[in-house]
């Protein structure tokens, strides 16, 4: 059976007194349409930088979906990966595909479906974890997320290798892993932008 959380809301949402609604639910309950919506709202919120390796990263996990009445305007999906840490692999939820329609940003849509997703992080994971861009890393340090602070890598095929363009837009969100945010932090391997 699958569950599928609804939560309505009735902030001002500065749309003509729409509620906010912010829905999550699995990969596999998406149908075509929501698919086909959430693509082009990330499309059009990454402006154009947004590749089918992306599309394919936030894809297998839970999704927030922030809706304005019947239109989508935000959405933010969770992944499980593994990270490799002072010699564990440790379960993480990892944060993907965050965009807001950008005629809709500054509403507390970010921080909307940010809640939803870290209820599953502390439920489900031993840590949350998300690569951010420059524009965004107050918006997750002001919700608890910690900046990694030491080196970054990603296990590859043929064996570790650093990712030092990586380093310091890495942010994990603790839950019951231990951690010592100076040391290496390794991601699994995948196409594309491995963090």
């Amino acid at each position: 059976m699958t569950e599928v959380r609804t939560t309505s809301t009735s902030e001002n949402t500065g749309n003509a007194g729409n509620t906010r609604t912010v829905q999550t639910l699995h990969t596999a309950d998406l149908d075509t349409a929501a698919r086909e919506a959430v693509r082009k709202l990330l499309d059009e919120a990454f402006e154009g930088d947004f590749d089918d390796r992306d599309w394919e990263h936030a894809l297998g996990g839970v999704h927030a979906l922030v809706w304005e009445g019947t239109e989508l305007v935000g959405h933010a999906s969770l992944v499980q990966r593994r990270l490799l840490h002072g010699g564990r692999a440790l379960r993480a939820g990892y944060v993907e595909g965050v965009g807001v329609r950008s005629d809709r940003r500054g509403l507390g849509h970010g921080r909307a479906m940010l809640e939803a997703l870290e209820r599953v992080i502390r439920g489900a994971y031993e840590l949350g974890a998300l690569s951010s861009s420059e524009e965004a890393l107050d918006f997750y340090t002001a919700r608890g997320w910690q900046r990694w602070e030491g080196p970054t890598a990603v296990l590859t095929p043929t064996g570790v290798v650093r990712t030092e363009g990586d380093d310091g837009g890495v942010f994990v969100l603790p839950v019951t892993a231990r951690l010592d945010p100076t040391r290496v932090l390794v991601c699994d391997w995948r196409d594309g932008d491995v963090w």
